[in-house]
């Protein structure tokens, strides 16, 4: 089963880090593309200038075909012509929508302004001749011939494509946090089913020597009636029984039925007095009547407040005090176990719950998480730790819905 999914995950790895490298082979050749288009785009706009100066140069015997199919044919770059003055000449492919014309002339010196601080730029002299302005005069105060100055920018499909690699990067992102994610959960998943498979086995192994035991039990009582010893024994069988039973029930939905919270903390309190030092003092603080009535699975609750009394009287060595106190708060009722032990770490107060984490030599580290699950999962509560305090002690805190 291990070999099984181990394998498994390792596909699953491998699916992640090939995405992975499809994204970064993909995103190189995305750029390499819009590099290739850019350098594209220039080379038009320098048919397109050189079209330009052939039509202002023209006379009656120049074939205009060509050049103006030159010209008409660039429908996707922005730009605009201005001559020496920055008069605007002529320009093509603005998004400008203007009701009146003075808004047209607005948006058109704003694109203008915009595209001379943005934009590339191309200078194109013209030859003088009819029609054309007197020749200009440079910064030396040299005569030099008119031209013209097209300035133009990326057209709409280019700079589409120049966001296309980071949305393709988000999206390639957002599913290897998912994979990730899902990754993580099947572990957990797989880890939950053995602890699960466990817990069931065990109750399943326990239930032949507990019958066993049962049945001696009853023989004992018969032999020797009256005895004290037997009746502890048989309150001692009767524990096992209660044990298997809550392993049976990990990792299906227990029945909750309507019981007494106070009844279910006192039978765990008084079971664990006859089974502790004397050194081990237990308080139990109820409503003044004693009824708390709740919908719950009395032996699986049993287990988490049998839990945090065993971990509290590990953490004060067998010497100290434990005070159990149910009571109502608001919309809940909440129990607090309150111990005078050695308290929790800052730095652990985080893991405690986590499956595994154990400050004692020997043990799993599953009483909490398990804990945990039976309060949360099962019975929608809440658990946590409410305070703790080095060499003061800890209080748990078990909130359920009233």
């Amino acid at each position: 089963m291990k070999v099984w999914t181990d394998s498994i995950r390792r596909v699953k790895i491998a699916l992640v880090v090939t995405a992975v490298v499809i994204a970064v082979v993909s995103l190189v050749v995305s750029h390499a593309l819009i590099r290739d288009l850019q350098r594209e785009e220039v080379e038009k706009m320098e048919v397109w200038a050189e079209a330009m100066r052939s039509l202002i140069n023209a006379d009656e015997t120049t074939d205009l075909n060509l050049v103006l199919k030159v010209i008409n044919g660039n429908t996707s770059i922005p730009l605009i012509v201005v001559d020496d003055a920055g008069t605007v000449t002529t320009h093509r492919n603005l998004n400008i929508i203007a009701a009146t014309p003075e808004d047209s002339l607005q948006q058109l010196q704003r694109t203008l302004e915009r595209m001379r601080s943005e934009g590339e730029r191309m200078d194109v002299a013209l030859s003088d001749g009819p029609g054309l302005a007197e020749s200009a005069t440079d910064n030396t105060g040299a005569a030099r011939s008119p031209h013209l100055q097209i300035l133009y920018e990326d057209s709409l499909i280019l700079r589409r494509l120049a966001w296309f690699p980071f949305v393709q990067l988000g999206v390639v992102g957002l599913f290897v946090v998912i994979a990730v994610f899902a990754l993580l959960s099947s572990k957990r998943a797989e880890q939950s089913k053995v602890w699960v498979g466990l817990s069931k086995e065990t109750a399943h192994q326990l239930g032949t020597p507990i019958s066993s035991l049962m049945a001696w039990t009853e023989v004992l009582g018969e032999l020797y009636e009256g005895d004290e010893m037997i009746a502890e024994m048989k309150k001692d069988v009767k524990r096992l029984e209660l044990i298997a039973e809550r392993f049976s029930k990990i990792g299906s939905v227990p029945e909750l039925k309507v019981g007494n919270l106070c009844d279910v903390v006192d039978h765990v309190v008084t079971y664990i007095r006859r089974r502790t030092s004397n050194d081990v003092v237990m308080e139990c603080r109820f409503p003044a009547d004693r009824r708390v009535m709740l919908p719950l699975c009395a032996p699986l609750i049993e287990w988490v407040v049998e839990v945090l009394c065993k971990n509290a009287i590990d953490a004060m060595a067998g010497s100290g005090s434990i005070t159990i106190s149910v009571f109502r708060n608001g919309w809940q009722w909440v129990v607090e176990v309150a111990d005078t032990g050695k308290g929790i770490p800052g730095k652990h107060l985080k893991t405690v719950f986590k499956p595994g984490f154990t400050t004692k030599q020997r043990g799993w580290g599953l009483g909490l998480s398990l804990a945990k699950r039976i309060v949360e999962e099962y019975h929608g509560g809440r658990i946590f730790v409410k305070s703790s305090e080095l060499g003061v002690g800890t209080t748990f805190r078990i909130e359920l819905k009233a």
